[in-house]
């Protein structure tokens, strides 16, 4: 039985029914705030029995010539994807974890992704964006228009935090 579809007993997706506290959403995209979002998340989701998604988005730069054919930046979110849940994880990735790549806006795809779910995380500030701001503009998108609760992680790797 696909997930999402009922059994005649239950009262709910089946899902719903294996993982009862729903589902975290955690963008990532290689920083060390979405590593750390993400090893928070799957505290969290162990703790409440939820699924756990992580999220990573891609989009072709504006300044990107179109011409240059030996880069793919959907093969570079694959392998973020990939390295950042072998960091977290290790080579043993836990059933409940899942992860979507998907293209467009990062603050669009998440904060569509965060319907429904139980909470999205994010990290504070990503690869991109200027030095020294305290919310990235992502996060700051996220908080404010989320479907859900939006828990935004400070990079804590360099503090020794964990």
């Amino acid at each position: 039985m696909s997930a999402g579809t009922a059994s005649p007993n239950a009262t709910g997706p089946e899902e719903e029914r294996i993982h009862p506290g729903g589902r975290i959403v955690v963008g990532v995209d290689g920083s060390a705030s979405s590593r750390s979002g993400l090893r928070r998340g799957a505290r969290i989701a162990e703790r409440l029995g939820c699924t756990l998604v992580g999220v990573t988005v891609w989009d072709y730069p504006q300044s990107w010539p179109g011409y240059v054919m030996d880069w793919s930046p959907e093969a570079d979110a694959q392998a973020i994807a990939r390295d950042t849940a072998e960091d977290v994880f290790g080579a043993e990735v836990p059933d409940w974890y899942s992860t979507v790549i998907r293209t467009g806006s990062a603050a669009r795809q998440l904060i569509a992704e965060s319907e429904g779910a139980e909470m999205l995380i994010v990290g504070s500030r990503g690869l991109g964006g200027f030095t020294g701001l305290l919310l990235g503009s992502v996060s700051r998108a996220c908080a404010e228009h989320a479907d859900c609760p939006v828990l935004v992680i400070h990079d804590t790797e360099g503090a020794g935090r964990h």
